[in-house]
């Protein structure tokens, strides 16, 4: 998958996503709510949105890893490498911000769920492209 690809559809993620919670997210009250099964709102969209980064940036540090002498590979520069730290770093973030806001535990639809496995993949995509990076630079 190209990074244009990759891109185009996270954009695409993110503006459906907003156009559909913002009547979610009209809703306040007082204490927490959990969210109906088919709901999603700001923090389910940022825990996908951000496990879904994390997963590209592993995929991407992966293929800088396996394939050496390919588009994204370590041999013909650092792009694969950056990109999938870049991805790990936001990622994580996102996890991170979604877990902080988060108004209830496990299980109550606001996306803490998603927010580790966020943090999780973010962290993984993270190491992965450190990893890429040194190869890249112990061979130029």
């Amino acid at each position: 998958m190209s990074v244009r690809r990759l891109l185009a559809a996270a954009v695409v993620t993110l503006s459906a996503g907003l156009v559909s919670a913002s009547p979610a997210a009209a809703h306040s009250s007082g204490r927490p709510v959990a969210a109906d099964a088919y709901a999603f709102g700001i923090g389910r969209l940022g825990a996908s949105t951000g496990a879904l980064i994390g997963l590209a940036g592993v995929v991407v540090a992966w293929l800088a890893l396996s394939r050496p002498a390919g588009r994204l590979g370590t041999a013909t520069g650092t792009l694969g490498a950056v990109t999938a730290v870049t991805a790990g770093v936001v990622a994580t973030v996102l996890g991170v911000v979604v877990a902080a806001t988060a108004d209830g535990g496990l299980g109550t639809g606001n996306g803490l769920g998603g927010a580790y496995v966020a943090m999780l993949v973010g962290v993984a995509a993270t190491v992965l492209g450190g990893l890429a990076l040194r190869r890249c630079r112990r061979a130029g």
